[in-house]
């Protein structure tokens, strides 16, 4: 079936069977840009359907249908049907697991199963799996998680639907000061503490590191050059990694004494650098006001 990518717009319902991680897979998805809908009636499918096409919901949306909606189920596979007749594009991704795999992640929640709330689970999982046949044979994608990791799950998704041009991916750059803490959330940690430093210089100590003296100053020594170069080539081979493995935020940390001079030009180089290369990034400096800073010079 032509789906939803050819149009700018895209459209994935997902479906199957109860435990087979429906829930997170739709948080990924959530986080690779989806707007998501979960437990939506089939009957309310075509009207959603439309307001993707047109643009109302934004370009990327999931639905999530399974046999929760109870009697309203039943009109699934007509309803599949019917947006195919009105020509309206989806992706249909279908999420299953072994029985052991399902009965034992709900024992370990203590849940009871939803077609089976007063008996056995494994009762449970026959029914939905009777019930969930016919819609079976109608996806585009089955992902089977039994033996699946969260990671390989994630990966999975991105393969499917993601986009492999790093727009997913949120960048952001952080100068900061040792003295201060290290930045708890940070993924990448750059300490710059051995690059010459401004602070020594009276006429550079109270000028940040986006003032150009204090950059030329810095940026003036053949240890600077080394490592930048270093830094920008691991950069450049990183971030095209944690792409391919659905990262979507990633925040990389440069740190120096007192986060005034060495690491907001360091951070500084880095933010402009990515954005050049087609990863926007944004930059803070989070210490930065923290130091008797006397001149600044604000960059975007």
């Amino acid at each position: 079936m032509e789906n939803c990518k050819a149009g700018g717009n895209r459209l994935v319902i997902v479906t199957g069977l109860s435990g087979s991680g429906k829930t997170q897979a739709c948080r990924y998805l959530e986080d690779m840009g989806y707007f998501v809908v979960d437990n939506l009636p089939p009957l309310f499918i075509p009207r959603f359907a439309e307001l993707c096409r047109d643009g109302s919901q934004g370009k990327k949306s999931v639905l999530v249908v399974d046999t929760r909606s109870g009697e309203f189920f039943n009109d699934f596979v007509k309803v599949l049907e019917e947006l195919k007749e009105k020509d309206i594009p989806y992706e249909l991704l279908f999420m299953q697991a072994s029985d052991a795999a399902i009965i034992r992640r709900y024992k370990e929640t203590r849940r009871s199963h939803p077609m089976a709330p007063s008996s056995r689970i494994s009762e449970g999982v026959t029914r939905e799996r009777e019930r969930l046949a016919p819609v079976l044979e109608l996806a585009n994608y089955t992902i089977d998680t039994s033996e699946m990791r969260k990671t390989a799950l994630k990966e999975k998704l991105v393969r499917l639907f993601g986009e492999a041009d790093g727009k997913n991916l949120s960048i952001n750059v952080l100068s900061f000061g040792y003295k201060f803490g290290i930045p708890l959330d940070a993924d990448l940690v750059f300490d710059v503490r051995f690059l010459p430093n401004p602070f020594y210089l009276d006429e550079l100590k109270h000028k940040s590191g986006t003032v150009p003296a204090v950059a030329e100053f810095i940026n003036s020594h053949e240890v600077t050059h080394e490592f930048l170069k270093k830094l920008d080539d691991l950069l450049s081979f990183l971030v095209p990694q944690y792409i391919a493995e659905g990262k979507s935020q990633l925040v990389i940390a440069v740190g120096c004494t007192g986060g005034m001079h060495r690491s907001v030009f360091v951070a500084h180089h880095v933010a402009e650098t990515l954005t050049a290369a087609g990863y926007p990034a944004s930059l803070e400096h989070r210490d930065l006001q923290k130091n008797d800073v006397r001149e600044h010079v604000e960059t975007e």
